[in-house]
């Protein structure tokens, strides 16, 4: 068996590994917890960045970061593009499956318990897939019970995870989860790496790491981990500053509060402004003098308003009527003030002219009620 070593630049790769694993559960849980106070495709879509943020971040970027730090003496370790790149899609796509599962599921335990074990096999495949990725002149074979416990290991966190994006809500709680979180993740991959076995290329058994083609750590794996590196503490800044569930639920709170307020004012304003009709002015309620009291009636229709006003107190009942009492109920005549009523006087061209031979008409007003009156007939005369 050849001599590895899995801690080439002592604890650097492990606790970097650890730290990236922290920071991708940690923007993972945000996500769920965002994706709560919504249904259907905003939903869908917190749960896919946290499924994306968890799987590459927490996961897949854990696993090279540790991987640059296994080194074999006397041998050169090239990663095969291909396969390493599909180690990545699978499990950013089982992840994000178990999170929908856990966040669209009707029975809570049980979509959490099938999202756990769905979820925890992707991380191990995803580890193991890694392995395979490598190219080297070798045989790789691993202890089965060691390779059994990096996958229950693999299960329990991720059902763990999952439980903490339905329960945890506040930071602090989540910072705590995703700390956990990352323990273990390091803790399956460290377990999978001890059960490996490296035996020469002229071993009896192992599967043969050999094969043409594939990158250096240095060249192929580095630019990837500090691309990903710089886009997740985007993400993580840009979500630690985001509204929380509290402030999203209180925001959609008063949105509807400030829309069932406003809807029976806007149909008021839509009633009291009502289109014209007949020859007469616009269709709108008469208020009293005070403009607190409701509307007695409405002028619409003819003219002289047949109506009933308020008294200037705006608190007694009506005191006369428009139409019989005051102002008199006339019809506008032409500017010389005789002949047959003209409906044309009733048109804007008729300008100034009718307005004033109709206000003229009405006389003196006795009280500030027949006053809206007269102010309605007056305007009536340019219709």
């Amino acid at each position: 068996m050849l001599p590895v070593h899995n801690f080439t630049y002592g604890l650097l790769t492990p606790v970097l590994g650890y730290v990236m694993s922290c920071m991708g559960a940690f923007l993972g849980l945000r996500c769920t917890t965002r994706a709560r106070p919504f249904q259907g495709r905003v939903r869908a879509k917190w749960l896919l960045l946290g499924g994306v943020s968890i799987g590459t971040t927490g996961v897949w970027l854990m696993h090279f970061i540790a991987m640059l730090g296994f080194t074999i003496p006397g041998e050169t370790i090239y990663y095969n593009v291909p396969v390493t790149i599909l180690s990545l899609l699978v499990v950013v796509g089982i992840v994000c499956a178990g999170l929908l599962i856990v966040g669209f599921g009707r029975d809570r335990y049980r979509s959490l318990l099938l999202g756990g074990l769905i979820t925890g096999v992707g991380i191990a495949v995803m580890h193991y897939l890694g392995m395979a990725a490598m190219r080297m002149p070798g045989r790789i074979t691993y202890n089965p019970v060691l390779l059994i416990l990096s996958v229950v290991i693999a299960i329990v966190a991720a059902t763990a995870a999952l439980w903490a994006a339905l329960e945890l809500q506040g930071i602090g709680t989540t910072l705590v989860a995703s700390l956990i979180m990352g323990l273990a993740v390091s803790g399956m991959h460290y377990t999978g790496m001890a059960a490996m076995e490296v035996f020469p290329a002229s071993g009896p058994s192992g599967m043969v790491m050999g094969g043409a083609g594939g990158a250096t750590a240095e060249s192929f794996l580095l630019p990837l981990i500090l691309g990903i590196t710089v886009i997740s503490f985007v993400l993580t800044a840009t979500i630690a500053l985001s509204p929380s569930v509290e402030e999203i639920r209180y925001d959609a709170a008063l949105l509807d509060h400030i829309r069932r307020r406003t809807q029976p004012q806007r149909q008021r304003h839509r009633t009291d402004l009502g289109g014209y009709s007949g020859s007469g002015p616009p269709s709108r309620s008469v208020r009293d003098s005070s403009g607190s009291g409701p509307p007695s009636s409405s002028v619409a229709g003819s003219w002289p308003p047949s109506t009933s006003v308020r008294d200037s107190s705006g608190s007694g009942p009506p005191s006369s009527s428009v139409a019989g009492s005051w102002p008199p109920s006339t019809s506008v005549r032409d500017s010389s003030g005789s002949g047959p009523p003209s409906s044309s006087e009733y048109r804007p061209d008729a300008g100034l002219s009718v307005m004033s031979a109709s206000c003229n008409a009405l006389g003196p007003a006795p009280n500030n009620a027949s006053l809206v009156a007269q102010v309605y007939h007056c305007r009536g005369a340019l219709y």
